[in-house]
């Protein structure tokens, strides 16, 4: 899939030498920092809309002691 982003021109520059030091492509390093970075960005972004959800009342939280004992788990 084609996709296009807009860099800022210290990034771009940045992104350039890297590129031209090393011998690989711009859209090498665009995937290898994708790549890396989805699964923090997942982590944080969904985190960030559950907080989100418990605090507008949409979505609830259990307590351990409640879990344990609706999984029969409870000493």
């Amino acid at each position: 899939m084609a996709t296009s982003i807009r860099l800022a021109p210290e990034i771009e520059k940045r992104l350039d030498h890297l590129a031209s030091s090393t011998g690989r492509t711009k859209a090498y390093y665009l995937r290898e920092i994708i790549e890396r970075g989805i699964e923090d960005a997942e982590d944080y972004y969904l985190a960030a809309k559950i907080a989100e959800d418990i605090r507008a009342g949409r979505e609830t939280t259990s307590s351990l002691d409640d879990v344990e004992r609706r999984l029969g788990l409870a000493d």
